[in-house]
């Protein structure tokens, strides 16, 4: 009991320091390289002390959700691939605490920012660099000063800082760029001259640290404070959703009470309504339950919050419409499938994404994995 209560008192007085914003100073120019010590998404952990011989060390701190620092992934390993016969090293460090971000944060990448995510990250950028998680204790982001992500800070031999800032002018802009301050500096600590700037502003979303989580906090409450409805479809209504005469990209989810996977995976979805809110996207779901069950629907709805995000109630008015959550009006399912995805055999779940101007651009049946459809979204949200 003793040991319980001291372990929760512990945790109490983490948190509470953690809820105290506090004021972060970059390192200056000239100043040694903090150590570290942190674990890598490669299972090892990773210290200062292993790139000694390196001429240049560049510690990039980056994350996974931040649209600067997803556009820049590329450019990252590709400067680590140009220089690493060169005797420079690149290490990338994720310093967010992942419980720090609100939802509609997550709305430019597949990705958050925990240390499982940072591994699906690093995969799919093809990273071969050190990608190291600091987001537990966020205690080496401090020491270095990162402000946001991407923030660069490159070492000389002697683990001098020579250049910190924005990583290029790539901004939020995947491939190649014309202009890399980063690349700058390498080259002139390679030439043996000083680097011609210094120090530039670092661009990018800021470093979220865990004082913020009663940000979050907040969020998670006024979500579940807002109204769940729903409303009966037809096959008129239904011609109108797909012809999509709007600029937003739909996701369309037909489920029901009955269907285990349908309910399991309504919490996945309504977290990537949450996540893509604040940018031209959609979450729809209807429910082909009998007009008998609609109380159980709107139950289900409910336990799960699948409420309208704020930022689509107004464009609901616009569009003539109440919800969006349906439950399909009796008689009317075939209407209704015709109209949104006419090659479904109706097994549930069955999921459809839709471009403005209604050209399908992705489709599963069965339980979604939630990650693929987060990447079918920035893609789509991407091209239009």
């Amino acid at each position: 009991m003793l040991k319980t209560l001291i372990t929760t008192t512990i945790a109490a007085c983490s948190l509470l320091a953690a809820a105290e914003p506090f004021e972060v100073k970059t390192l200056e120019i000239g100043a040694s390289a903090p150590a570290f010590s942190l674990p890598g998404v490669d299972g090892k952990t990773h210290s200062l002390e292993d790139f000694a011989k390196s001429k240049v060390l560049a510690v990039i701190f980056t994350c996974n959700h931040c649209p600067e620092a997803y556009a820049a992934a590329g450019r990252i390993q590709e400067t680590a691939d140009k220089y690493a016969s060169k005797g420079v090293a690149v290490v990338a460090i994720s310093g967010n605490d992942p419980l720090a971000l609100r939802a509609d944060e997550l709305g430019y990448a597949p990705h958050g920012d925990s240390f499982e995510e940072m591994k699906l990250a690093a995969k799919e950028a093809n990273w071969t660099i050190p990608y190291l998680y600091d987001g537990e204790t966020q205690s080496v982001t401090r020491a270095y000063g990162a402000q946001s992500t991407p923030h660069v800070f490159v070492f000389d031999a002697a683990r001098k800082l020579r250049y910190t800032g924005r990583m290029d002018e790539g901004y939020r802009k995947s491939g190649p760029v014309e202009k890399s301050q980063m690349i700058e500096a390498i080259d002139a600590l390679l030439a043996g001259q000083e680097v011609p700037v210094a120090t530039t502003r670092s661009y990018g979303c800021s470093t979220k640290w865990s004082y913020k989580r009663e940000h979050v906090a907040k969020d998670n409450a006024d979500w579940n404070q807002r109204a769940v409805t729903v409303d009966t479809l037809d096959g008129a209504t239904a011609k109108a959703l797909a012809a999509n005469a709007t600029e937003k990209v739909r996701l369309i989810n037909f489920w029901a009470t009955t269907c285990g996977p349908c309910v399991a995976e309504l919490p996945d979805l309504v977290e990537t309504a949450r996540r893509f809110q604040n940018r031209p996207f959609e979450l729809i779901t209807i429910s082909t339950d009998p007009a008998e069950a609609s109380k159980r629907v709107l139950s289900v709805l409910k336990a799960k919050k699948v409420a309208t995000p704020q930022p689509r109630e107004a464009e609901l008015a616009q569009e003539n419409r109440k919800s969006n959550n349906y439950q399909v009006k009796d008689g009317e399912l075939d209407a209704v499938a015709d109209a949104i995805a006419k090659d479904w055999n109706g097994a549930l779940p069955y999921s459809v994404l839709i471009a403005p101007n209604g050209k399908v651009l992705w489709k599963h049946q069965g339980e979604v994995d939630i990650v693929e459809v987060r990447r079918e979204i920035v893609k789509a949200l991407s091209s239009h």
